[in-house]
């Protein structure tokens, strides 16, 4: 999981770099690296040399020499076509990163994201965001035009005509924010698939390489392009005003053209201060994307202002606990340490996934 930053004081925005590397700024942290948020869905993909390397190091044969799971572990693609050409191609991308000969490893263990949103929540978007649009813009639009009627015969409407023709258009805007993340996919035709960690490979977890290092290695496995794609990233001075514009800018030009938003995350891996471990990452999403979360209408001043008080303090504890179990299941593994306390940390991840909170978060 991971924490959004807190709640942004630019008018008419929820979230706003500012916050993000306010938060990073205040805990000393000077170095922080940008990453363009990819709107699909999270994935870990484990995966061998060959299938005979991936049985010999997991103990479990399979043709595909891999696996991709679902943040909760489960198994992410039900087709195993679909999957053993997906583990291909990741696998042709380590070979052109060169990972294998010069991390000496036989496996791997990978953080990505999948896209389309629709490939994994389809159904969602089918059976809620859909019928939600469909009845906004149909109601609406009634609506607006029996107050438009009306305005024409008493001037003393036209204030409520305003707020119908503003809510029309966030219901509209609500509408093009999901379909952007919603296109068809056939096999692979469509299907995107952007690393962004090499979590760990034999003998070692890569949570003491910096983030530059994982953004370099990651890049060099979509140079043969394919499903691959890189992911967009700049690392930014949180003391220097201008690199904190430049990467702000950038962050309000890739929103307004309909991505996500963008993560923060500090230089190192792990970044320890007098404060305590820092958050992993934070999150700041574009004010577009964000009426998916919140509702069309949440832009609205009396929705933003009482949005603004959300308490993201419960959901920064969650990510950095379960930030802090995954490193130590995958420590436990890669020390070839008794599969019981691989699976003790890995039952905390579950656990705290389990644990009530904002969804919206």
């Amino acid at each position: 999981t991971m924490a959004p930053c807190a709640a942004a004081t630019a008018n008419g925005l929820l979230e706003h770099p500012a916050e993000a590397f306010g938060y990073f700024r205040a805990r000393s942290i000077r170095r922080v690296m940008c990453q363009e948020k990819h709107m699909g869905s999270r994935a870990m993909i484990v995966l061998g040399r060959t299938a005979a390397a991936a049985e010999a190091r997991f103990g479990v044969g399979s043709a595909a020499g891999g696996i991709v799971y679902t943040r909760t572990g489960r198994r992410f693609f039900h087709d195993a076509t679909i999957e053993q050409q997906v583990l291909d191609q990741v696998r042709a991308g380590l070979d052109a990163a060169d990972a294998w000969t010069r991390l000496a490893t036989e496996w791997a263990v990978i953080d990505a994201e999948i896209m389309p949103w629709s490939a994994k929540g389809g159904g969602l978007i089918r059976d809620h965001y859909e019928p939600a649009g469909a009845a906004a813009r149909t109601g609406l639009r009634e609506a607006t035009a029996a107050l438009r009627q009306a305005a024409a015969r008493d001037a003393g409407l036209a204030a409520l005509l305003d707020r119908f023709e503003q809510r029309t258009e966030m219901a509209a805007r609500y509408e093009n924010a999901y379909r952007r993340y919603n296109w068809p996919v056939d096999g692979l035709d469509g299907l995107k698939i952007a690393p962004f960690h090499l979590l760990a490979t034999e003998g070692a977890v890569h949570a003491d390489k910096p983030h530059r290092w994982h953004m370099e290695i990651t890049q060099r496995m979509c140079s043969e392009g394919g499903i691959l794609t890189a992911t967009d990233h700049r690392e930014v001075d949180t003391e220097n005003e201008t690199e904190v514009a430049e990467a702000t800018r950038w962050w309000t030009e890739r929103t307004e053209a309909g991505s996500e938003g963008m993560v923060v995350k500090p230089e190192d891996f792990v970044a320890r201060t007098e404060r305590g471990v820092a958050a992993p990452a934070l999150k700041c999403r574009g004010r577009e994307y964000l009426r998916i979360i919140y509702g069309p209408e949440y832009t609205a001043p009396d929705q933003l202002e009482r949005l603004r008080r959300r308490n993201t303090s419960r959901k920064t504890t969650l990510a950095l606990r379960e930030f802090a179990l995954g490193i130590e299941a995958l420590e436990q593994f890669v020390a070839r340490a008794p599969l019981r306390h691989v699976h003790r940390a890995v039952f905390g991840i579950l656990a705290l996934e389990a644990e009530p909170t904002d969804p919206r978060l």
